[in-house]
């Protein structure tokens, strides 16, 4: 019998309580990542928005206290386009300990040039994936310092269809924005599953997993002004679109899970039921191209290189 059916069913609305736990998410001022902050400070957790744009987070955070009574969020400024600063903004978190992060912050471009980071990465790849990869060592001790710290890594339904080249990892040969941003998310949803091995093959209490947000759009999504204001004429023109997509709110979901859930297990990746594209958050199979472990090792290679990054694991 599996941990799952030996506890009741996972309810989005009624969540467990994680009183005196500490969460940190990046790009938690807007999009999926505000819903995440959001839907976790309900649960009387401190939840701390990682964002480079100071206003922006301000405002989130006064959305979130605002329709949470008692939250206790608050934001720090992190850059993920900028590796230099990432240990200060660590320090700046003032915690002890840290039980979970959500890597969620991402940029991602429609259309050309092709655009770089203060390091001269390609803006995408640099961001999402070296960001985070980045983030995690100065996160590690924190994250260690918890009974059973969870590095939440959020992947995207759309990297489901590409492939890595391992040979040109930041576009600079074929730039293609849409096709650049998939590889992101599949280079940071590698590196979720890549790091739980290694956690595990180290003997550490700190476990990775990664999740989806399968179909969700902005016209699905509930207002929080003045983060995000959804008029009628957008509510009603993705009604046919809600059949089979959501909002953010519900593409919350699967990261607010594995990052409550006690059945979650590392190495899992989680997403929404119904069709991988919306509904309540479920474990799906890993996609057969990250269970690759050579592809995941090399990146995980490149990555240490580009990053200068040595994590302890």
């Amino acid at each position: 019998m599996s941990s799952a059916s030996l506890t009741a069913p996972w309810n989005v609305q009624r969540l467990p309580r994680a009183d005196g736990r500490v969460f940190l998410v990046t790009g938690g001022n807007a999009g999926i990542g505000y819903f995440v902050a959001e839907q976790l400070s309900g649960t009387g957790a401190t939840v701390v928005l990682g964002s480079r744009n100071p206003a922006k987070a301000e405002a989130a955070t006064a959305s979130i206290r605002a329709r949470v009574a008692g939250a206790r969020v608050r934001a720090v400024r992190l850059d993920l386009a900028d590796l230099s600063s990432l240990e200060t903004a660590v320090v700046s978190l003032e915690v002890e300990r840290l039980d979970a992060v959500v890597h969620n912050a991402g940029v991602a471009l429609d259309a050309p040039p092709r655009r770089e980071t203060e390091d001269g990465h390609e803006l995408m790849f640099g961001t999402n994936h070296l960001g985070h990869f980045a983030l995690t060592q100065w996160l590690m001790p924190l994250l260690s310092a918890a009974p059973a710290a969870r590095v939440v890594t959020m992947g995207s339904f759309a990297a489901k269809s590409e492939r890595l080249g391992p040979n040109d990892l930041q576009s600079r040969k074929d730039y293609r924005p849409k096709r650049a941003y998939g590889r992101s998310k599949l280079a940071q949803m590698y590196f979720g599953i890549e790091l739980d091995r290694r956690l595990r093959a180290a003997g550490r209490t700190v476990m990775s997993v990664v999740v989806h947000p399968g179909g969700a759009l902005d016209s699905l999504t509930p207002s929080r002004p003045p983060i995000h204001l959804r008029t009628t004429g957008a509510r009603l023109g993705a009604a046919p679109a809600a059949l089979l997509l959501q909002g953010k709110h519900a593409g919350a979901w699967p990261a607010v899970r594995a990052v409550l859930d006690p059945a979650v297990r590392g190495g899992q990746l989680w997403g929404p039921r119904v069709f991988g594209l919306r509904g309540e958050p479920r474990q799906e199979p890993v996609w057969n191209h990250l269970a690759d472990a050579s592809v995941a090792a090399s990146l995980w290679e490149a990555s240490c290189d580009l990053t200068g990054a040595d994590l302890p694991v």
